[in-house]
């Protein structure tokens, strides 16, 4: 449920807040969706985020070590592993610090908030290419036999 969560509020930022904010603030509306959404969804988005790293470590126990070191029996849950670790990453220090400023939690000037509105966008759309690839990687791993020791 984690996972699902942490993806789609990440498809959710990129396809539907980012745009609409943009509209929003067009006609100056857009206080609504930084006062009150996004700060609630940027909560479940994080630890969603925290949740599904800490639920796929403790799958898969014993095979943790073999699978982030890449070991040939585990490679392919391995870079699902590490790709969900670079988006785990992106998300507590790159896209929460910046949306922070962004959206007023934290002071910053309008040069800064700008800087931060690029890196979050940045670093939230390259958390949505990776997506596929994570999924991809996790799903093969998850059906090869040494996940399940047979």
């Amino acid at each position: 449920m984690a996972g699902i969560t942490w993806v789609g509020m990440l498809f959710y930022f990129n396809l539907v807040q980012v745009p609409a904010l943009k509209d929003a603030a067009a006609d100056g509306t857009e206080v609504g969706i930084t006062r009150h959404v996004a700060p609630r969804a940027l909560l479940w988005f994080r630890w969603a985020a925290v949740v599904t790293w800490l639920a796929g470590a403790a799958l898969l126990g014993p095979k943790f070590v073999a699978a982030f070191t890449l070991q040939p029996e585990m490679a392919p849950i391995g870079i699902g592993a590490w790709l969900g670790t670079v988006m785990l990453v992106n998300v507590w220090l790159l896209i929460w610090p910046n949306q922070q400023k962004v959206l007023g939690m934290k002071p910053a000037t309008d040069d800064e908030k700008a800087r931060a509105r690029r890196v979050a966008l940045l670093a939230s759309r390259t958390n949505m290419m990776l997506t596929i690839p994570m999924l991809f990687f996790m799903a093969g791993g998850l059906s090869h036999r040494a996940v399940f020791g047979l």
